[in-house]
């Protein structure tokens, strides 16, 4: 799987004008952090292997019709879970 980026990927959220008052100011500023902390995050997600290997494992029919075919009645409680975590450590 290959993923290419179209476009400038870098901060183009940086380069849109403020305008307005400077409690307007701080918004757009601290949305503008927002988006381009998103953008380098799904752009860091992209470029790593191990969730490059995560996705084509999901996005595999086979793996999605068992995903689907999980059901709710195996949920297990948390103190139920560490004690047979705790039997199995043993």
């Amino acid at each position: 799987m290959h993923i290419t980026t179209i476009g400038n990927a870098n901060a183009t959220a940086a380069n849109a004008p403020v305008r307005g008052s400077s409690a307007a100011s701080a918004e757009s500023a601290r949305i503008r952090s927002d988006v381009d902390a998103a953008r380098n995050t799904a752009l860091s997600a992209l470029n790593n292997d191990r969730f490059r290997a995560m996705l084509e494992q999901i996005s595999d029919p086979g793996a999605s019709g068992a995903l689907m075919t999980m059901s709710a009645e195996n949920v297990v409680d948390f103190n139920t879970a560490l004690s047979r975590y705790a039997e199995n450590s043993k």
